[in-house]
């Protein structure tokens, strides 16, 4: 093509039909290359990375033709893999030695088929280290750092790829295996631990420092004066150490921090950078004492500055000198909403003096009166490391949030700070130094109070001289000085985020190679001098809390210079300058890291797989993890698996092997004859992460030989029914083949079990309950829907059973029995001599159960005489009857005055206890049932629910008991720990909504969670009991008590129907229990041991499986709308106001007057309170909260929300109830006295609104206090909500401007709220310094014990500390 005449492109026509010919030959070329590629055949080529440069090694797959040469096979797995040509090897891995054959030759023109590469088959390659070297990874060319400047991003998160592209942050294939390959920029980086990435800023820079590197590494750790894992010189020592050998991409830093003393807990804490680096210097200063290196840091950091106050009227100057490690630049001046623009701007303005005039005036020594003065700062001395900290970080009173300032602020590659030294040549006046630092110190400089004759000090810059010299050679002239403070920026200390939380860079430059670098934790690469100017900042609009979300959040936060001395500037020591004991470390440092290398390629060649052992003694299915090197053959692995099952005293190695095992399906695949040789690598496919199959450690007896299984084969379990003893045998395993027909599998059977395959019968269980009889001979088992691993049933007898349909036959019904039956260990009730006497008589008419028939369940007798469960209940209700009668009649004639701590219920079992009045309210509920369904005998009396009376020696079983609405099993919580309440509900939305029926003056009815209790009654509508409508099996026998259980507990073990219902299941335990199903609990223990009742008696036991512990208590269960209450009392003014007292139940439609009526003899009996009704009341209970105040005609689930796991507050009355209506509110008032320094005890305030006068006139009543000098304040917390006495008079919110209770921040909306007031005129006594630790110990005492915090206050900010014993100080006193 050529330009034409209007300066556009027209293309000749000979060029162009030349070009179209060359398209159309090339396309030609490439179909002929497809075409003859498509008929040569293919190498597959399966290529392991087995070396150790990433974590993960992958395994690639090339799929390419014969003629390929292998130097294009190692250019294609390079790029396939990452890594540079030339930098690897590639060996064969067909199952040949290695170390026996010599690598692929990457630069062979050989093809690939004469290279022994076979076509159409796999070919294995190993790809491993050049050398002894790891391969180099590839990287992109850098030649495109230029390129990508404007894409650059310096964030928190680089990751791998080229240099500081956009994809360095957003890279997804980063992986931890990063962490072993060495930064292409030859640094080592620093795992972050958690939240460590401040710390790793400050090390990265200090070991970027030459002079404190060289000073660091001229220290010799002495290992006889100190311990070193707690030595923080030598920890850093290593670090530095392992940064500049290590072959890394990055270390642990987790040494360092455990010399500091921290723990675990530390790595996830936060803090400040400039923070860290003062106590870092301070505990470094503290191990350096009396070394060399003793004045390091004030050599290299420290600086000094003159802090003056000067009269304007006579020019008298009182002054003092400070020293500092850093100088704290204000960002943003206070109330200002402009920033300054540079770090020269902020230094001016930090030595820019202030007039003290007006009340501030200043009192001059000379004139002996106020007088208006300059108070100021001025630096004398700079030092050699100059550390400047950009004040980020603020608080803005209008939101009253801390807050970041994302303002710019510029910084210079170079900064003179000749123009802030102090230039005054003349000295201080020979007077007392002035003693007020100035506000600009902030804390950031180390206060050295000295005297005037310091004054020789001014215009000496000790600070920049390293060396020791005579004072003469320090003293210089102060333009000399001037031309000498050139620094030179090295270290910008980057913080990305928030006040909040956020991460931590640094930037520095190496004085090296004069390149700038960002170590990000772990990431190290090159950064420019754009990127420097990236982390200025970014905002300089309004102040405010969200300034930061319109700016960017990554900005410089601590700034580093160097002073340009060449004379001075140090280079990092080079190899062969080492002190010898540093060249010692380096040693071992790299023989730790060659051995963790070797561990890892260990770790890497090791097989990790499940194995399983059934115990040839025990029976018990063992499991473990066989570590294996894949080189280790079958026959070692057999014995390090014999070692690790503890089999050497049980049998012989001989007896044993390893087989491929499905753990899942328990299915053996295949054993390994004839292979004992073959390495462990080849028999489980390699090296994996994971296996897809398990091995099993399978055993024999010397008489035995092992069966041989094959791949391909199915395994089946059998077992033998035998349907007239209502048997089904131990499983027998065979092993059998999908393609087999039914008949050729009977005859296998035949062959094993020795049954006649004519008569025999064939149920295959495919799942639960999915029973499929083999009728079909000629179908196959894999037809009939046989798997890896089945289950059959054979029988094999004569009988009529064979003719009938299966689902009709006896074969059906026992097979369907077996299928649902579970094995249940009970756990009985512990007895009194009287009440198994009782037992023994409901016993004596039954005994032990025996066989189920169809059609009934059926008890063998003693005497062999079989007797049917209605039975036994008929004759065990009559006893009972005969039995209450007869304690009916010897009550009233015994002793009503006597009582005992026996369980109420045992009394009701033993007729030769004593009658007394603690059993008189049980017999009477027992009576009424017995009544009830034998009217003729007896007359009805009419009784509540609630009279049962449940035993103290039993509450604390019994009271913690949830009948929850939404499940069947309530959880017993034994130790009485409070359980959130079920529907969660709390005191705060019972009391909304109470108040707002209050003031809508209307009647409402509030919902639980569900309408009843969650508790089915035992007896259907028609009055039939369900346990009637149908027989499942059932059959209990005793059972040896497990060790450790208490004398007198009796276990049964009990084999039941799982489709039998709770109410079943109850019935058929009376006559062991001895009482009625209606008067015990069914509580189903878990592995943990926590309890949790079963409640719901028409659910059937189909959440219970095998083994299953079950436990019996006596005690009532509850009916349909009952609940079970644990009732507390309320003591307010004791250390411990909440007492447990008893369970109660309460029902629905009960009003509050009744169930205080019910509890009054429950009290009585079983606690010892005798109460009237109208001195206590019942109250919420909220954890320890005391809430609403229940009046008597409140109706539970009308006007109260009850629910499951409910808890009251009862509280007993000095006087008579002051609580009449809804709309009054009750809250417990506490006078603080400061000059005493002591609580009065509580008092309660019944208001009849919500207004603040209100309770002042109250408060003001009840102790004296004029109206006008009340002040009050809400307590926090958990009731009593405790505060110690040296912290009420300020921490709490005393006078809250407010008009009503119920509106922040007191939102006193309920009952129960805790009220602190004072005499706002009393005077706080004044403490002497003995007193108040006395005090203190005190307080903290007595706070402990109740559970509450010394002083309440907002979660604080750990304070960041080193210990340098290496570990914190356990006192309690600290914070």
């Amino acid at each position: 093509m050529v330009p034409g005449e209007e300066n556009q492109l027209v293309p000749k026509e000979d060029v162009f039909w030349r070009c179209r010919q060359n398209i159309f030959d090339e396309m030609k070329k490439k179909f002929l290359q497809i075409e003859n590629a498509a008929e040569e055949p293919r190498v597959l080529c399966i290529i392991q990375d087995t070396t150790n440069s990433k974590t993960v090694n992958e395994r690639i797959t090339l799929n390419l033709p014969a003629s390929t040469p292998v130097r294009k096979l190692f250019e294609d797995v390079a790029n396939k893999v990452g890594y540079i040509n030339g930098t690897f090897d590639l060996a064969w891995g067909n199952g040949i030695n290695t170390a026996d054959m010599a690598p692929l030759d990457h630069t062979s023109d050989k093809s690939l088929l004469d290279a022994n590469f076979e076509a159409g088959k796999k070919n294995f390659l190993h790809l491993t280290d050049k050398d002894g070297e790891q391969p180099q990874i590839l990287l992109e060319d850098s030649s495109s750092v230029e390129d990508s400047v404007h894409d650059r991003f310096i964030g928190p998160l680089p990751r791998e790829g080229s240099v500081g592209s956009t994809s360095d942050y957003v890279s997804q294939s980063y992986s931890y295996s990063s962490i072993l390959n060495k930064s292409e920029t030859g640094y080592v980086g620093l795992v972050n631990q958690a939240m460590t990435c401040y710390l790793n800023s400050l090390l990265q820079t200090l070991f970027m420092t030459p002079e404190f590197r060289n000073a660091l590494y001229k220290w010799e750790f002495e290992e006889s004066e100190e311990d070193p894992v707690t030595s923080i010189p030598y920890q850093l020592q290593r670090l530095f150490v392992l940064l500049q050998t290590s072959k890394k991409r990055a270390i642990e830093t987790t040494d360092v921090t455990r010399s500091f003393g921290w723990d675990s807990s530390e790595a996830w804490q936060q803090h400040d950078v400039q923070e860290l680096c003062r106590v870092m210097f301070d505990a470094l200063e503290q191990k350096w004492k009396q070394t060399e290196q003793a004045d390091l840091i004030n050599e290299l950091y420290q600086g000094k500055l003159k802090d003056y106050v000067r009269c304007l009227e006579c020019g008298y100057e009182g002054w003092r000198i400070d020293t500092y490690l850093d100088i704290p630049l204000v960002i943003r001046p206070y109330g200002s909403s402009q920033a300054f623009a540079s770090v020269e701007e902020a230094l001016h303005a930090f030595i820019q003096p202030e007039i003290l005039d007006g009340p501030n005036q200043y009192f001059c020594e000379r004139c002996k009166k106020k007088c208006d003065a300059r108070k100021g700062l001025r630096f004398l001395h700079f030092p050699y490391l100059l550390t400047l900290q950009l004040k980020r970080f603020d608080f803005d009173y209008t939101t009253m949030h801390r807050i970041k300032l994302n303002d710019r602020m510029t910084f210079p590659e170079e900064l003179d700070m000749s123009t802030f030294i102090d230039v005054e040549d003349e000295k201080s006046p020979q007077t007392e130094s002035c003693t007020d630092s100035g506000a600009e110190n902030e804390g950031s400089c180390h206060s050295d109070q000295m005297s005037n004759d310091f004054s020789n000090d001014d215009g000496v810059d000790e600070g920049i001289c390293l060396e020791n010299s005579s004072g003469t050679e320090k003293i210089s002239k102060p333009g000399l000085e001037k031309n000498s403070l050139i620094y030179e920026l090295f270290s910008v200390m980057v913080h990305s985020g928030s006040a909040a939380g956020g991460h931590y860079y640094a930037c520095i430059k190496s004085f090296t190679d004069e390149q700038w670098y960002s170590f990000n934790d772990q990431h190290v690469s090159r950064i420019t001098q754009e990127d420097i100017k990236k982390t200025h900042g970014g905002s300089s609009g309004s102040r405010g809390y969200y300034s930061s979300a319109f700016a960017s959040s990554t900005n410089a936060y601590m700034l580093i210079y160097r002073l340009k001395d060449p004379t001075r500037n140090a280079k990092f020591l080079e190899v062969d300058e080492y002190p010898e004991h540093i060249k010692n470390l380096v040693q071992r440092e790299r023989e730790l890291e060659e051995q963790e290398k070797r561990q890892r390629e260990i770790e890497r060649n090791t097989c990790k797989i499940k194995l399983f052992c059934l115990h040839p003694m025990k029976q018990v299915m063992m499991e473990n993890k066989l570590e294996v090197h894949k080189d280790k053959t079958l026959k070692e692995a057999v014995e390090m698996a014999y070692k690790m099952m503890d089999l050497e005293d049980v049998i012989p190695v001989d007896c044993c092997r390893l087989v491929k095992y499905d753990e899942f399906h328990d299915y053996l695949e295949r054993s390994y004859e004839g292979e004992e040789d073959t390495p462990m690598g080849l028999l489980l496919g390699g090296v994996k992460s994971t296996y897809m199959f398990d091995l099993l450690l399978e055993t024999r007896k010397p008489d035995q030989v092992f069966q041989s299984y094959k791949p391909g084969e199915v395994m089946v379990k059998v077992h033998v029914v035998d349907l007239k003893a209502e048997t089904v045998a131990a499983p027998v395993t065979v092993r059998a083949y999908l393609n087999q027909t039914v008949t050729e599998f009977k005859q296998l059977i035949s062959k094993t079990i020795h049954l006649p395959a004519e008569t025999m019968r064939i149920v295959l269980e495919r799942c639960y309950n999915d029973l499929r009889l083999l009728s079909v001979p000629s179908k196959t088992l894999k037809a009939e829907g046989f798997f890896r691993s089945n289950k059959v049933f054979v029988e094999s007898s004569e009988t009529l059973d064979y003719q009938m349909a299966f689902t009709d036959s006896h074969l059906w019904k026992l097979l369907d029995r077996h299928a649902n039956t579970i094995r249940l260990f009970v756990l009985l009730p512990e007895q009194s001599p009287g009440s198994y006497s009782k037992r023994t008589a409901y016993q004596k008419a039954g005994g032990d159960s025996g066989n189920v028939d169809d059609d009934c369940e059926r008890v063998k007798g003693p005497v062999g005489s079989l007797k049917s469960v209605e039975a036994i209940l008929e004759e065990s209700t009559e006893k009972l009857k005969s039995l209450s009668l007869q304690q009916q009649q010897d009550g009233d004639n015994g002793d009503s005055s006597k009582s005992t701590e026996t369980s109420d219920f045992e009394n009701i079992e033993s007729p030769l206890n004593e009658r007394d009045s603690s059993t008189s309210v049980d017999n009477r509920e027992l009576e009424q049932h017995i009544q009830t369904s034998d009217p003729e005998n007896f007359q009805s009396e009419e009784r509540s629910d609630s009279d049962v009376n449940n035993d103290r020696s039993t509450s604390s079983v019994d009271s913690d008991i949830l009948s929850s609405s939404h499940s069947s099993d309530t959880l017993c919580n034994a130790d009485n720990t409070q359980i959130p309440l079920a529907n969660g509900l709390d005191s705060h939305s019972i009391t909304s909504s109470r108040r707002t029926k209050a003031n809508e003056g209307k009647k409402e009815t509030w919902d639980t969670a569900e309408e009843d209790s969650g508790t089915d009654s035992e007896y259907d509508e028609s009055g039939k009991s369900r346990g009637e409508t149908q027989y499942l099996y059932f059959k209990a026998d005793p059972y040896a008590a497990d060790e450790g259980a208490g004398e007198g507990h009796k276990w049964l073990m009990v084999h039941v129907d799982k489709r039998i219902t709770l109410a079943a299941f109850k019935q058929h335990l009376e006559p062991f229990v001895g009482v009625l199903s209606s008067h015990f609990k069914v509580f189903r223990v878990y592995a943990s041991n926590q309890e949790f009742e079963s409640v719901r008696l028409n659910e059937t036991l189909s959440s219970f499986s095998d083994d299953n512990k079950i436990t019996i208590r006596l005690g009532r269960a509850l009916k349909k709308g009952e609940y079970r209450v644990k009732v507390y009392q309320l003591l307010v003014n004791e250390q411990e106001p909440c007492k447990f007292l008893l369970d109660a139940v309460f029902a629905k439609g009960m009003t509050v007057r009744q169930s205080k009526e019910e509890l009054i003899p429950q009290l009585r009996e079983q606690c010892g309170l005798e109460l009237s009704i109208d001195r206590f009341r019942l109250r919420k209970k909220t954890w320890k909260n005391p809430g609403t105040v229940f009046l008597d005609y409140h109706i539970y689930e009308e006007d109260i929300n009850i629910s499951s796991n409910w808890e009251v507050f009862l509280e007993v009355l000095d006087g008579v109830e002051k609580m009449k209506s809804m709309s009054q509110l009750a809250v417990l008032s506490r006078r603080w006295k400061p000059s005493e320094m002591k609580l009065d005890p509580f008092q309660e305030v019944v208001l009849e609104s919500s207004s603040v006068d209100e309770l002042r006139e109250k408060l003001s009543e009840i102790s004296g206090i004029p109206l006008e000098d009340i002040e009050f304040a809400k307590g926090r917390g958990t009731f009593p909500c405790d505060i110690s006495v040296l912290d009420i008079h300020q921490d709490l919110d005393w006078n809250p401007k407010v008009s009503t209770l119920n509106v922040w921040p007191l939102y006193i909306c309920d009952d129960g709220a805790v009220i602190f007031y004072r005499d706002k005129t009393e005077e706080i006594m004044e403490l002497t310094d003995e007193q108040r630790n006395e005090l203190m110990k005190k307080e903290s005492s007595r706070l402990q014990k109740t559970g509450h915090r010394v002083t309440y206050s907002p979660r604080k900010e750990k304070a960041l500390k080193i210990y340098l014993d290496g570990a914190p100080n356990k006192d309690l006193t600290q914070d």
